[in-house]
């Protein structure tokens, strides 16, 4: 399953980079034509950055689920980016993770992908 992820100083970035996985970057103007899971960075005081956001008025139909890098300094607010956008679009929010992430996050979120891909193939083939 595509990835699509938003990095501001580069956290979600080096955390997409131990995925081994496609992954594409978001930029201005970009669209897919496949389901995607989402990582995404958290804002200001718990937002979704803009960046983020506009992608998705495009794009938003075909996200599978989401997750969020954060700074556990924030409390409540952390990674709040990700549920925000998992009651947007009604799509699960996989994970949380700090700043670029452990070993052992980046084996969880494979994880959780591969459930959802199997839960589609199981669906798609009922």
């Amino acid at each position: 399953m595509l990835i699509v992820f938003d990095s501001k100083t580069g956290n979600v970035k080096r955390f997409v980079s131990k995925l081994g996985r496609e992954c594409v970057q978001i930029t201005d103007g970009l669209t897919v034509d496949q389901p995607f899971i989402l990582i995404t960075f958290t804002t200001g005081v718990g937002q979704a950055p803009p960046t983020t956001l506009q992608f998705l008025e495009n794009n938003g139909h075909l996200l599978q689920g989401v997750a969020s890098s954060g700074n556990m300094n924030w409390g409540t607010r952390y990674g709040l980016a990700g549920d925000r956008i998992a009651e947007m679009y009604s799509v699960p929010l996989l994970m949380k993770f700090e700043l670029s992430g452990t070993n052992k996050d980046v084996e969880r979120f494979k994880q959780e992908v591969d459930n959802i891909v199997h839960t589609a193939i199981r669906l798609d083939s009922a």
